[in-house]
């Protein structure tokens, strides 16, 4: 991270990112020196709550986050940087988003932890808007004009006061995540799960295995003997939606070979902190991807030398399908259908989890069809990636590629269902 000081003292030469956390109550002026250079700047956990009017100086500027910060209104100055793609105000106070505040090729946008109850109708102008993450705010309702953000694949609107989820958002050709749970349109299954709770006291934490949004995954033992996996939720909302609401999902799912096994919730937490116990997954497994990057936006990356031979792709993209099918039986969408959300060894045996984005949804509702082919877009693009790195069999990969074409039909209704997936991609092992 570079200094303050350092920038002061002109101890950097023209740096292309900058980051700056120490108590700024205003734009630093010497910013204004790196105009020509500057591609991503974070003024994350300050003080701020206005930006200059001549923000369209920094011409080359990609990258602009002010999480954890004072502003109350969206700065609409922000839509006259030519070259930004990206834009977060997490965790700020937001109560007005002004029409025409975007900057039109903006890619990825989040505004999670506020307090905005409209978006403005222009957002629809977006051309190029793939990543919409606003969970835990106000939103009443989604203006129609987002309808117009074909490119849209991630959208966030969990937390909010949606009293409808639109049907057009459903349909969108590109729509691959979604998450809506908290809302008071969201359904709630009439029956609830429970598990045994194991108290705090009798837990001992042995250390971090993961972390991802919705909370931090810790090896423990239960009473000094048995060796678990717990997970504690972070604070009241993350990106993706409350931990209540992950909570419930993870409780109805059921038992699946290919899904983590719940064990108990957890009880007397130090800090107040909800929590579940899992059985511990044995340690040959290994995260399948890594989350998306600044240049991938919503897709995953992989380390360069990761290969698999046809048998291991085939059999982890079958462990991940069975998964998404018994969840989706359960009317469970899980919204966040990712590599970097699976485990798998080398015999292709894999586990599927991570359900901060996962939504209840009737199954016999109208828009049922659609929800789980949204799931299924996802699958195909897990296809992709995993055809991408099979090394063997040709003839196989290029039948991995035609299902994969099927499950990015940009008509959601005209996907296979995961019934259909499975059926293509079970021949392919015989």
């Amino acid at each position: 991270m570079i200094t303050f000081d350092e920038l002061i003292e002109e101890k950097i030469t023209n740096p292309k990112s900058i980051t700056l956390s120490c108590g700024l109550t205003e734009f630093p002026a010497v910013l204004y020196k790196y105009t020509d250079t500057l591609e991503i700047l974070d003024l994350s956990g300050n003080f701020l709550s206005e930006l200059p009017m001549d923000m369209h100086r920094f011409k080359k500027l990609k990258i602009a986050f002010f999480s954890r910060n004072n502003f109350t209104v969206f700065p609409k100055q922000l839509a006259d940087c030519p070259a930004l793609t990206m834009i977060g105000f997490k965790s700020n106070q937001l109560v007005e988003f002004p029409e025409n505040a975007l900057p039109l090729n903006i890619q990825w946008l989040i505004l999670t932890d506020n307090r905005l109850e409209k978006l403005p109708r222009s957002i629809g102008q977006c051309k190029q808007l793939q990543k919409f993450v606003l969970a835990g705010n106000r939103i009443k309702e989604l203006p129609e004009e987002i309808a117009d953000c074909k490119a849209l694949e991630l959208i966030r609107i969990s937390a909010n006061q949606l009293s409808i989820i639109p049907t057009w958002l459903y349909q969108l050709p590109r729509l691959t995540w979604l998450a809506f749970s908290g809302n008071p349109a969201t359904y709630v299954p009439e029956n609830s799960v429970k598990l045994p709770s194991i108290d705090w006291s009798r837990l001992e934490v042995l250390q971090q295995l993961g972390e991802g949004a919705s909370g931090v995954i810790s090896k423990a033992k239960i009473d000094g003997e048995q060796e678990v996996a717990i997970k504690i939720f972070k604070g009241d909302v993350t990106s993706d939606g409350y931990p209540q609401d992950e909570l419930a999902t993870c409780l109805s799912t059921g038992l699946h070979e290919n899904i983590v096994p719940l064990i108990a919730t957890i009880s007397n937490h130090p800090e107040g902190q909800q929590g579940i116990v899992m059985e511990l997954i044995p340690s040959e497994f290994k995260n399948l991807g890594l989350p998306p990057s600044f240049d991938s936006c919503t897709r995953d990356v992989f380390p360069t030398e990761q290969q698999f031979t046809f048998k291991q792709g085939v059999n982890i993209l079958i462990g991940v399908l069975q998964a998404a099918k018994h969840l989706h039986a359960q009317g469970i969408m899980h919204g966040d259908l990712y590599a970097h959300n699976t485990l798998y060894n080398e015999e292709g045996q894999a586990y599927f989890g991570d359900f901060g984005a996962a939504t209840f949804y009737d199954k016999n509702s109208d828009e049922a069809s659609y929800i789980e082919r949204l799931d299924v877009r996802a699958f195909g693009c897990l296809i992709q990636d995993i055809e991408s790195l099979i090394q063997d069999n040709i003839q196989g990969k290029e039948a991995l590629v035609k299902l994969y074409e099927k499950c990015m039909l940009e008509t959601v209704i005209a996907r296979p269902s995961f019934e259909e997936v499975a059926k293509t991609l079970l021949v392919l092992v015989k």
